[in-house]
C-alpha cells in the first residue's frame, strides 16, 4: 500500500460524516428548544414551506409557523421517545401558508428538538404501514427457516419499494461486506457473492446505520442544503446522527454515480446490538418512496433484525449448552480419576468436542498427543516460540493465521487457527485448538487493494470507478475464534486448573476458581437475559393472543428465578450457621 493510499484510507475512516452541517433538499428541518419553542437552527430552503426567511424565523417561536395541534403532537412524540433515539413518525400536517400536505417526524437530542418535515404527495403510502409490514413478515416466514430466507427478504423489500436492485449484505468478522442475496431488474448488473473491502463503510459509517435503521437518498446527484446557523450556541457543529434528512458523505454520493446508481435506500439489520448487515436498494433514476413505505420498510427490518438476532443465539445456545455437557462431564471423570494430569491424555476425544475446532492436540512432558487434524510435531518448536511471547501469561491466546506461529501454511499441513490454553506453563504444557485454512475464491468487486483513488498530489480523495469482478485466492488463515469460543476456551481452562494444580496450587485457590466459574456461568445467563430482552424489543407484530402467552411464561420464568434466589439465601444461611 502505498503512503498516498494510506492516507487516503484514514482521511476517509476519520471524516465526520455527522457534522456535515446539512440536509438533502427533499425535506426542510427546524430545531427548537423547549419550553418556549424558540427556533435556533433552520434549513437554508425552508421559506419554500413556511413563507419565512430562514433569519425571519430563528430566534422565534415555532408556534409562529406552525399550529398548535400540530404542535401539541410533536410534544407528545418527544415525550415518549428516548433521548438520543432516533427520529420518530408525529403526524401527517398541512404546514406553512400553502397547507402543504407533509409527514413530520421528530426527535431530541443535545438539548433541541429536531423537527424533520418532508412533503408528500396526497394519496401516497394510504396503507397502514404495519398491515404492509405483517403482509411482508407472513411470506417470509413461509417455507424453510434457514433455506432461501435472505432471498425471500430481498424479493419482499423490492416488491414494495420498486428499486430495480435490491441486495442484502453481511458484514464479515473483518468489516468486509458480502452480497448473499439480491433480487434485481435482469438490466441491472448482478453484485450477488461479490465481496467489498471495509473500506467501502468505513466504522463511523457503520456506527450511523445504527442510529438511523432506514437511510434514502432520493437523488444522488443533489446539491447539499446549509442549516442555518451549522453551530450551536456553543459553536460547536452541529450532530446530526440521528437526522434522516442528513446530507451524506461526497464520496459515497460519487461511489453511487460510479455504480451508475442515481437514488437508493438502506435498511439496518441489527443482531446482538451490532450492524450484521444491510438491506441495499438501488435505483437507476431518480425514485422518492412515500414515508408510509419506509415506515413499513422499516418495521419489516425490525423482524428481520429480530430472526437473524435469533438464530444466532439459539446457534450459540445449542454450541455453548453443548460445551457445557462435554465439561460437566470432563470434571466427573478427572474427579474419579484423582490424578488429572495423568488422566488428561486419554480424554482427548471428550476435550476435543469442548470448542469448535477441526483437531486438539497435548503438550504434555515434551510429549505431542492429537486428535483430528493438527499441524506436524516438526512445528512444535516455533509454536512453542510464539507462546513464550504471549503478552498476558495464564490467559487463552489465539491466532487465525499460520504466519503467526509457523513458517507458513505450507509446513503446517493446511492448518491455520490455533487456541491454545495454559495447564502448566511452568513447566511448558498446553491444550492447543486447531482449525484448517479456509482456502477461498473471493469475488470482489473491484480490486480490494484499490479501494480508493487518489489524485498524483494527494490532495483529493475519491472512490473506485470500477467495480468489476475481480478474483483473489485467500489461503493461510482460519475462520475466526468468536467471543462464545473464547467463553468457552476459558470456562474449559477453569476446569482442568481444579484437577490439575500447578506446583504450589492450595485448596483455597482451586475453591477460589470454582468460585469464579460459577459468578461467569451466572454472567452468561445474564447475558442471555439481556438478548432475550433485545429480541422483545422487535415484536412489534406480535398479536394480543401471542402477547398474553408469552408474558405468561415470562412470569413462570420469574417465579422459578425467585425461587431459586430464595433457595440460594436459605443454602448461604445454613452454611453460615444463621
Amino acid at each position: 500500500m502505498t503512503a498516498e493510499l494510506e492516507r487516503a484510507l484514514q482521511a476517509c475512516a476519520s471524516e465526520p460524516i455527522h457534522l456535515s452541517g446539512a440536509i438533502q433538499p427533499h425535506g426542510y428541518l427546524i430545531s427548537c428548544r423547549l419550553p418556549d419553542w424558540s427556533i435556533h437552527h433552520v434549513s437554508a430552503n425552508v421559506e419554500a414551506l413556511t413563507g419565512a426567511a430562514p433569519d425571519a424565523m430563528l430566534r422565534r417561536s415555532l408556534r409562529e409557523f406552525i399550529t398548535d395541534d400540530v404542535i401539541q403532537t410533536i410534544a407528545e412524540t418527544v415525550g415518549f421517545a428516548d433521548p438520543g433515539g432516533p427520529a420518530q413518525r408525529a403526524a401527517v400536517a398541512n404546514v406553512g401558508p400553502l397547507a402543504t400536505l407533509c409527514e413530520v417526524s421528530v426527535h431530541a437530542a443535545d438539548g433541541l428538538v429536531h423537527i424533520e418535515i418532508e412533503p408528500q404527495q396526497r394519496g401516497a403510502g394510504d396503507r397502514s404501514p404495519t398491515v404492509v409490514a405483517q403482509a411482508m413478515i407472513a411470506r417470509v416466514a413461509q417455507g424453510d427457516q434457514d433455506e432461501g430466507f435472505h432471498q425471500r427478504v430481498a424479493e419482499q423489500v423490492r416488491l414494495l419499494t420498486g428499486y430495480d436492485r435490491v441486495m442484502v449484505y453481511r458484514f464479515r468478522h473483518d468489516d468486509a461486506g458480502e452480497v448473499v442475496a439480491e433480487s434485481r431488474d435482469a438490466a441491472m448488473p448482478s453484485y450477488l457473492g461479490l465481496r467489498y473491502p471495509a473500506s467501502d463503510i468505513p466504522a463511523q459509517a457503520r456506527r450511523l446505520y445504527l442510529h438511523n435503521r432506514i437511510r434514502v437518498i432520493p437523488d444522488a446527484r443533489y446539491v447539499p442544503v446549509p442549516i442555518l446557523p451549522d453551530r450551536s450556541a456553543g459553536g460547536q457543529p452541529l450532530d446530526l446522527s440521528q437526522l434522516s434528512l442528513r446530507s451524506v458523505s461526497p464520496v459515497h454520493l460519487e461511489y453511487l454515480a460510479n455504480m451508475g446508481v442515481a437514488a437508493s435506500m438502506s435498511i439496518s439489520i441489527v443482531a446482538g446490538g451490532r450492524l450484521w448487515g444491510l438491506i441495499a436498494c438501488h435505483h437507476r433514476q431518480v425514485r422518492h418512496v412515500p414515508p408510509g413505505v419506509r415506515a413499513a420498510a422499516d418495521l419489516f427490518g425490525l423482524f428481520v433484525s429480530m430472526r437473524v438476532a435469533a438464530r444466532e443465539q439459539q446457534a450459540c445456545t445449542q454450541m455453548e449448552d453443548a460445551a457445557r455437557n462435554v465439561r460437566d462431564a470432563l470434571a466427573l471423570r478427572l474427579s474419579r480419576s484423582g490424578n488429572g494430569r495423568a488422566c488428561l491424555p486419554g480424554e482427548l476425544g471428550l476435550l476435543h468436542r469442548a470448542v469448535p475446532a477441526d483437531g486438539l492436540a497435548l503438550l504434555q512432558a515434551g510429549q505431542w498427543q492429537t486428535t483430528g487434524r493438527t499441524p506436524p510435531a516438526a512445528c512444535i518448536p516455533a509454536l512453542g516460540d510464539w507462546l513464550a511471547q504471549a503478552a498476558h501469561p495464564g490467559a487463552p491466546i489465539t491466532s487465525m493465521r499460520a504466519d503467526d506461529w509457523s513458517a507458513g501454511p505450507g509446513a503446517t499441513d493446511g492448518i491455520a487457527g490455533v487456541l491454545a490454553l495454559p495447564l502448566d506453563p511452568a513447566r511448558d504444557e498446553w491444550l492447543l485448538f486447531f482449525r484448517r485454512e479456509e482456502v477461498e475464491d473471493v469475488r470482489w468487486a473491484g480490486r480490494p487493494d484499490e479501494p480508493l483513488l487518489v489524485d498524483a498530489d494527494g490532495t483529493r480523495v475519491g472512490p473506485r470507478a470500477s467495480f468489476a469482478t475481480w478474483h483473489e485466492t485467500v489461503r493461510g488463515a482460519s475462520e475466526p475464534w468468536s467471543d462464545a469460543d473464547l467463553r468457552m476456551a476459558v470456562r474449559l481452562q477453569m476446569v482442568l486448573r481444579d484437577h490439575y494444580p500447578g506446583p504450589g496450587e492450595r485448596a483455597a485457590e482451586a475453591d477460589a476458581l470454582r468460585g469464579r466459574r460459577s459468578r461467569m456461568e451466572v454472567q452468561d445467563h445474564r447475558t442471555r437475559l439481556g438478548q432475550v430482552s433485545e429480541l422483545l424489543e422487535n415484536l412489534a407484530h406480535v398479536s394480543p393472543d401471542e402477547t398474553a402467552a408469552l408474558a405468561e411464561r415470562i412470569s413462570r420464568l420469574e417465579e422459578d428465578l425467585r425461587l431459586l434466589v430464595l433457595a440460594s439465601g436459605s443454602d448461604r444461611d445454613a452454611l453460615t450457621g444463621r
